[in-house]
């Protein structure tokens, strides 16, 4: 039965696949007609198609619709198992097409959610500290992250000084791993030690700006686990393994040390939120697009152009 369901979901998602190539190249087809003689122009007008195209596929694609509609992890699983990459060429311009679960790390400005009850502090913000322990980098970064999430304080009252070297960097929340970059920066020339080059912070967190989204334990990568359950490496693969088969706490098979650690965190076991990766190349010319596509809404979000 199983083995069934893949390949009515491999069907499919070859389906979307060769939807996805028409479409664009019907697309480029015209783009090429009427600038072939502006290039640049020309190219991010390509870009700019594709983009529409891949929205329109995405959203009138009848597979996401039944996964939307019947919630289903299983479907969603299976769609982005055989969907992760999808490359292909269209109108003489390459094309490379990844989706991924929007929700597999943990979103930075979570930790920027704080409530602070009888003196205790938040078991995430806790959890982050004993993370950066284990990598041996000084706890003091996690103080340095709430000012860059805390707003602006008229009176200067933040942990560091990161302001004062960088006084016009925004501080409402995290904007992308550029953005964390400049924290970082400013941690490793002011405590003189390079420690965070230890840390996977392109498989650990995550930019949106919602404060209270959730992590998807079917997508968890193994440095989510890490920083949730406060585990070992291994331990955390062993949980990354399980991918695809929880459906209730039950099936994550956690000890009674982790079930308490991952009271700190808002986990489930659908989201339905996709992380989607565009690479166009045409010639010497090079476009990466990024964004987040609600699945449920039918809308992208968190767009990111780089050309």
């Amino acid at each position: 039965m199983f083995k069934h369901k893949r390949g009515i979901a491999l069907l499919v998602t070859l389906l979307f696949i060769v939807a996805i190539t028409l479409s664009v190249g019907v697309g480029l087809k015209q783009v090429k007609e009427a600038a072939v003689e502006i290039q640049n122009e020309n190219f991010m007008l390509q870009t700019s198609v594709i983009l529409d195209d891949v929205l329109k596929l995405l959203q009138n694609s009848q597979e996401l619709a039944l996964v939307s509609k019947n919630e289903s992890s299983e479907a969603l699983y299976v769609f982005l198992a055989q969907s992760s990459f999808i490359p292909f060429e269209a109108a003489g311009v390459k094309i490379a097409l990844e989706i991924f679960s929007a929700r597999s790390k943990l979103n930075i400005n979570t930790f920027g959610d704080i409530n602070v009850t009888q003196g205790r502090e938040n078991k995430k913000l806790n959890a982050l500290k004993l993370y950066l322990n284990t990598y041996g980098v000084n706890i003091v970064y996690a103080d340095i992250l709430m000012d860059l999430m805390g707003g602006i304080k008229e009176d200067m009252s933040y942990n560091s000084e990161i302001f004062y070297e960088k006084p016009y960097l925004f501080r409402d929340y995290v904007i992308s791993s550029t953005h964390l970059e400049e924290l970082n920066d400013f941690y490793m020339k002011s405590y003189h030690e390079n420690s965070l080059k230890n840390i996977d912070f392109s498989n650990l967190f995550s930019f949106n700006r919602d404060k209270k989204s959730k992590i998807d334990v079917n997508y968890a990568s193994v440095a989510t686990w890490e920083l949730m359950l406060g585990v070992n490496q291994l331990r955390a693969e062993e949980h990354f393994l399980g991918a695809g088969m929880y459906s209730k706490l039950e099936d994550l098979n956690l000890n009674d040390d982790e079930k308490l650690a991952i009271k700190g965190f808002r986990i489930s076991y659908f989201e339905p939120h996709l992380d989607i990766n565009i690479e166009v190349i045409d010639n010497e010319n090079v476009a990466k697009i990024h964004f987040e596509y609600d699945i449920k809404t039918k809308k992208g979000s968190n767009f990111s152009y780089e050309i």
